[in-house]
């Protein structure tokens, strides 16, 4: 059977253990892994610009043996999708060349429909609705800093964002609470905050969303933020930084969590405007943590979809 990963939806509690286990041991032991993906072909798809991502997969890819094809929706040298070919005939095409597909775009129906026409694993590496990748590398931070993230209190200040989104559905899979402190007309996709609210019920933790920073962050161990303008917004960005000006994390805001906390950002931040320099760049920070973790949480992940290793 295809696996995907088009949002933390595709992967359940026991699953998600399993590739956190894996990519600890991928960290712990790379060379044991070497060739785990030796004559394998991935293409990697960006619309978006992209550092973490981008350098994150090409370097995992080749670590792990594979081969990374990088591919470009715009621009010189594009794919045919810029002149009209459909998704479906673009994941045809491709699944015939190679042995995954992992994307980096806007709109979440293009992910879905290439992992509906494709017969290889789709990989959302960032959507306008999920960021799936970065919140697996969050759960591996969170765990190798607190050694369980089970019972904690994680508090993501900002906009309900795709960041915001995968964090909402990671709690329940990792066992943690999570808080999205965020303005009233700014709060996360309810659909999807419905889904992440009947997952914690099951898994018998919470997700809440609470407008009060201060409020929000009381007895947090981790606070996280992301930049309040996503890519594609830069027509919003004077309007969305006016409804953020009170959401900055600042030593205030990290003085009224709990005393061991952390702060995490998905980066690219902003100083001054999400995060204040002396919070992004202060002792509590572990930001850079969270960005090589996405090398060896990705490594894990594409070992488990292309078969290389196994989910039990």
């Amino acid at each position: 059977m295809i696996r995907h990963l088009r949002s933390l939806c595709d992967l359940d509690a026991p699953e998600m253990k399993r590739l956190i286990d894996l990519a600890i041991d991928v960290k712990a032991h790379p060379e044991a892994y070497r060739d785990k993906l030796a004559g394998k072909s991935i293409a990697t798809i960006y619309a978006k610009p992209s550092t973490r991502t981008r350098v994150s997969f090409e370097v995992g890819i080749n670590q792990l043996g594979g081969h990374a094809l990088v591919l470009s929706k715009s621009g010189a040298g594009s794919m045919q999708s810029a002149r009209g070919e459909t998704n479906s005939d673009t994941a045809k095409v491709l699944s015939r060349y190679v042995d995954a597909i992992v994307i980096r775009t806007h709109e979440q129906t293009e992910i879905d429909e290439l992992a509906e026409h494709g017969t290889v694993p789709v990989i959302n590496a960032l959507s306008d609705s999920y960021h799936p990748c970065q919140a697996l590398a969050d759960v591996l931070t969170l765990r190798e800093r607190f050694d369980t993230p089970r019972n904690l209190k994680v508090v993501f200040v900002g906009p309900g964002n795709n960041v915001a989104h995968s964090l909402l559905l990671a709690g329940p899979r990792a066992g943690f609470e999570v808080v999205c402190s965020c303005p009233q007309n700014l709060p996360p996709n309810p659909e999807i905050f419905a889904i992440a609210e009947a997952n914690a019920k099951a898994a018998g933790t919470k997700v809440s969303i609470e407008h009060d920073v201060l409020q929000a962050v009381q007895g947090a161990r981790c606070v996280y933020t992301d930049t309040w303008v996503s890519m594609g917004q830069e027509l919003e960005g004077l309007q969305l930084h006016e409804q953020l000006r009170s959401y900055t994390v600042n030593s205030q805001v990290m003085q009224a969590a709990a005393a061991d906390a952390v702060f995490m950002h998905c980066l690219p931040a902003h100083r001054g405007e999400e995060v204040t320099p002396n919070v992004l760049d202060g002792p509590q920070s572990i930001v850079f943590d969270q960005a090589e973790n996405r090398l060896h949480a990705q490594k894990a992940m594409l070992m488990l979809l292309l078969g290389a290793e196994s989910w039990t």
